[in-house]
């Protein structure tokens, strides 16, 4: 058998190229010869990045010319009680991240969440998009493409849909600008995050839109879709799923817990999330939904390039009369979240388990509930986030936050 230090000498003598070691070997041994030749070529000492707990193999469909794993502390928040319209019942949140005193935070906001009876939460919009971008000759062929397209709609369902045997096509919508006219497909992937799902099944849509109507298609994807960057109309119409979580939270426990009132954490989130945001130009509306997102998406093998507009989020904050008591009204709305439970990064094995964690790996039953409730605990665990980083600004305890936790 060949092993790994041969097979480098014979990359470094130019014999085979670095992606080509699996034709000849095993994964792990075509990993270990990579790194072979990086510590030569670079003078790195790559032990840690060669100490993974799984089959190289296993990574196969999510990277290339592998040589190792990106280690990143994970931790576990909660649990926290979340009714959903999938979610049902307590929940754990695994969180990957190398910011110091975030999952404290978040775990104290999900402590006071649960105190305060749990959190509430739905998602109200499914439709993962794919936006080709086709020429026309000008505005006259636009609109007779336009008018095809819309009298059309169950031929492009039907041709779309061939390509799959889980996705369903939600609608097609299309815009006009000159002789551009693009098409944005919408779809209910079920527990897929579905972005090849999406493509593959547009693709024969647009064969179908070139043989009937004078478009030519130019480009698959023409960035109204809009993926892996930040995009109003992923604000407004949604992408992936649209979820909204909210909790009333007693008075008395704010000041107990946070140190704070409603008022002052009300007044934190209007100056802060919503007159700054603005001034800002922002696209959310949110003190750092993002960190959530990020974190979990690591955990649990989503694409981390979507966070971009997975946390397009708006927090809202409203102070509630009780009687005597002024109780706090928490929301927050992720517009875009794109997250699956089934392909991509879930399949590798530390990722499968932290879905375990959540309760959600693999096909819900029925189809897209289980990415439905994944979708539900993480807009909790970003409420629980907005509610202890707000309160930690309202009561001026940020930095010391940091300074014993993190940085």
């Amino acid at each position: 058998m060949t092993d790994a230090a041969s097979l480098a000498r014979r990359v470094r003598d130019g014999d085979l190229r670095l992606h080509e070691l699996e034709d000849h070997v095993d994964h792990d041994t075509a990993a270990t010869a990579r790194r072979l030749v990086l510590e030569a070529e670079t003078d790195a000492d790559l032990e840690a990045i060669g100490s993974y707990g799984f089959d190289a193999e296993a990574a196969e469909s999510a990277i290339e010319n592998m040589v190792g794993a990106a280690q990143i502390p994970m931790g576990v928040a909660g649990p926290v009680s979340v009714d959903g319209g999938a979610a049902s019942g307590e929940y754990y949140l695994p969180l990957a991240t190398t910011e110091g005193a975030l999952l404290a935070s978040v775990n104290r906001g999900l402590s006071v969440l649960e105190d305060a009876g749990g959190v509430d939460a739905r998602v109200t919009k499914h439709g993962m998009t794919r936006a080709p971008v086709f020429r026309v000759s000008g505005v006259v062929e636009a609109a007779e493409t336009v008018e095809w397209v819309e009298d059309n709609g169950e031929r492009l369902r039907e041709a779309a849909e061939e390509t799959t045997s889980h996705g369903e096509v939600i609608g097609v919508e299309p815009y006009v600008v000159g002789d551009s006219v693009f098409l944005r497909f919408a779809y209910d992937t079920k527990d897929a995050m579905g972005m090849n799902m999406a493509t593959i099944a547009t693709e024969a849509a647009c064969a179908v839109v070139e043989e009937e109507t004078p478009a030519s298609l130019v480009a698959l994807s023409g960035n109204l879709c809009s993926d892996k960057k930040p995009a109003a109309i992923n604000a407004i119409e949604g992408r992936g799923r649209s979820v909204t979580a909210d909790v009333v939270i007693p008075g008395e426990l704010l000041e107990e817990r946070l140190h704070t009132t409603a008022s002052a954490i009300v007044e934190a989130n209007t100056r802060k999330n919503l007159i700054g945001s603005a001034k800002a130009g922002s696209l959310g509306f949110n003190a750092h939904a993002a960190n959530v997102v990020a974190a979990v998406f690591l955990a649990t093998g989503q694409d981390e390039a979507q966070v971009v507009e997975a946390a397009n989020a708006i927090t809202t904050m409203d102070a509630r009369e009780r009687g005597a008591t002024t109780d706090l009204y928490a929301s927050v709305s992720l517009a875009s979240l794109e997250v699956g439970t089934v392909g991509g990064g879930t399949k590798l094995p530390t990722q499968a388990q932290a879905l375990d964690i959540v309760g959600v790996r693999g096909g819900g039953d029925p189809a897209g509930s289980n990415a439905d409730a994944l979708a539900e605990v993480i807009a909790a665990g970003a409420l629980a986030g907005e509610l202890s980083l707000l309160a930690a600004l309202a009561s001026n305890h940020l930095a010391s936050a940091h300074e014993d936790l993190g940085r």
